[in-house]
């Protein structure tokens, strides 16, 4: 955070620059208030002492009382103006200086997420990352503006004040500050007990945020079962332990503030016994003495008790900032090898060599991963819910790096592949298709934002989609809401094949991706792939004999290991996995045809 600060290095000088000339602007101010004062009884009272003028300008002698005053006034007005004009400067600078830090933080950390592989957000919570780029970024900025400028601001204060009454008067300083080292322990130790609240309220932050995006997000769900006054009551909970997380922070501050003035006043009372004799002694002037002492001694209690604030300000920041650099300190487990050469071109040639691979060590998720893929081929990858399919494929884009072996393009790990080469030349349909706020075109383009309306067209007629398109609302130009959620699953998952094949990728990879459609659709849909997939290596996963049959290859997977391999016709041959799930599917399917009519105008559908 310091590093921060250095940063923004001409910002900070320039606002602490504006603050230590607002202090020196308030302590001429009170000097001359000292100095009216002063001015005021020696007219009254000849026999009192002479007032000290502020580097011997002396009104002239012609003057009157009443003009001096005056002049002072002016002065006093006038530093008034000067102070206001200057206060509104400094605010304007330090917002300036702030909103800069802020914008620019969260832009490094969205931009780091973007660059983050996988398994930064295996470990991390949805609320704790969207926390960490709304609310824990103002932390680091309170950083800045709130520590570490003030803490210059504040030595700055503190030392000319000190320098200022000990030129008055010595042992009525160090009698009056008594207690100011007990006011600084109270306040480091303020700052050690309150952390650990701020952390216990973050973490409850994090909870309440993923219970609101969850529950916006599985609003269908909740309300199917009915259970909208559950999750009202586990926000209520949420809500309720944010608020006794503050409450515990404000208890202590509550406590700690008023310590510290109690001390301040102590020290007033010592000012009024000790500095009241001297001035009765005629040691000390009234004005200029204790006049502007008691001012100077409550602004430094003023500045003392700030430390309470700026304790508060540390462990706020530093409990942010936590948050913040994990992200930006986290390491790039996935990224491009040095001086790493650009290949546009790509032939296609998959080969899995020996590939391990495991989320957490010791607990591998593949193992022994040995396969090939010439370009053109399809390759399809069966198994049960749980055995490693989409991990494996997700190993080809490197979203995850194996833990052992290599997997191959064209026969150059894809480690050695630039990252933006590799995945610009790898077409992916995820199980889950996910469709952004935008019109369908724009959905469509989203890899390819320059591509013409003639090649959006082209591709969702490929993906099947093209008839739905046209007769939405607004066609092509229609705004997609939320997640997709004015479309159905099998027409989310056709924009998502447009969008892939819109590429034209020579390897394409299809996480199931006819599992959200009709039969009737997913034929017509196979049939355009089919096309779509010549000359192209194609990766799917599947689960639908009617699937499967069409790929050159089926691979077999069971708990991370390829336990069969070959074509339809071999793998039904041979006993196992996949003739088990072909009978399954055959009995299922005779079930249906048997079933008696009820109603239903088309039995295709009901399959």
């Amino acid at each position: 955070m310091l590093a921060l600060g250095w940063r923004y290095r001409a910002g900070c000088v320039a606002v602490v620059f504006q603050q230590c000339l607002l202090v020196a602007i308030g302590l001429w101010s009170l000097g001359l208030t000292g100095l009216a004062i002063d001015y005021i009884r020696a007219t009254v009272d000849p026999i009192s002492a002479t007032p000290q003028w502020p580097l011997g300008l002396r009104p002239p002698e012609s003057w009157s009382p009443r003009l001096v005053v005056a002049a002072i006034a002016g002065a006093i007005l006038f530093l008034a103006a000067l102070h206001t004009w200057a206060r509104y400067i400094a605010a304007v600078r330090a917002a300036d200086l702030t909103q800069r830090i802020v914008v620019q933080l969260r832009s490094d950390v969205y931009e780091k997420l973007q660059r983050l592989s996988f398994r930064f957000y295996d470990r991390h919570e949805s609320g704790s990352i969207i926390n960490r780029v709304t609310g824990d970024v103002q932390g680091v900025r309170l950083f800045v503006d709130g520590v570490m400028i003030q803490v210059i601001v504040t030595g700055l204060t503190l030392a000319v004040y000190l320098g200022y009454m000990l030129s008055v008067h010595v042992p009525l300083t160090l009698a009056c500050l008594a207690t100011t080292p007990i006011m600084w322990f109270a306040s480091m130790r303020f700052s050690r007990k309150v952390r650990p609240a701020y952390q216990r309220n973050r973490a409850a932050s994090d909870k309440l945020v993923l219970a609101l995006s969850e529950n916006v997000q599985g609003m269908h769900v909740v309300k199917s079962f009915n259970c909208q006054d559950r999750e009202i009551a586990k926000f209520v909970a949420a809500n309720e332990e944010v608020k006794n997380g503050k409450y515990e922070v404000f208890r202590k501050l509550s406590i700690f503030q008023p310590s510290i003035g109690f001390l301040a006043q102590l020290n007033l009372l010592i000012l009024m016994g000790y500095g009241g004799r001297l001035v009765l002694q005629g040691e000390l002037l009234l004005g200029e003495g204790l006049f502007v002492f008691a001012n100077l001694l409550n602004q430094f209690a003023t500045q003392v008790g700030n430390l309470a604030n700026i304790s508060n300000s540390i462990q706020s920041s530093i409990t942010g900032a936590e948050r913040v650099f994990e992200v930006l300190d986290a390491p790039l487990e996935v990224d491009n090898v040095p001086e790493t050469p650009r290949r546009k071109a790509m032939a296609g040639h998959l080969r899995f060599e020996h590939v391990d691979f495991a989320y957490q060590p010791g607990k591998p998720v593949l193992a022994a991963i040995d396969f090939e893929a010439r370009p053109g081929q399809c390759i399809a990858i069966a198994g049960a819910t749980g055995s490693g399919k989409s991990t494996l494929v997700s190993l080809l884009p490197r979203f995850y790096d194996p833990t052992a072996g290599r997997v191959l393009i064209d026969s150059v790990d894809v480690r050695d592949w630039h990252l933006d080469d590799l995945r610009r030349n790898i077409g992916i349909v995820f199980q889950d298709s996910f469709l952004f706020s935008h019109s369908v075109a724009a959905n469509i383009a989203f890899g390819h934002p320059e591509a013409t309306r003639e090649q959006i067209e082209r591709a969702a007629r490929t993906a099947a989609a093209h008839e739905f398109i046209e007769q939405l609302p607004d066609g092509y130009d229609t705004i997609i809401g939320e997640y997709g959620c004015n479309l159905s699953g099998g027409q989310r998952q056709r924009l998502a094949i447009a969008r892939a094949l819109l590429l034209e990728p020579p390897i394409l990879i299809l996480d199931d991706a006819s599992s959200a459609v009709d039969p009737e659709t997913e034929h017509e849909m196979l049939d355009a792939m089919a096309r779509a997939m010549h000359g192209r290596t194609t990766l799917v996963i599947a689960h639908r004999m009617s699937t499967l049959r069409r790929a050159d290859r089926i691979i077999v997977l069971d708990h991370g290991r390829i336990v069969q391999q070959g074509t339809h016709a071999e793998l039904l041959a041979m006993p196992g996995y996949y003739r088990h799930a072909a009978a399954i599917q055959s009995a299922r399917a005779h079930e249906v045809t048997a079933m008696p009519h009820f109603g239903f105008s088309n039995l295709r559908e009901v399959v």
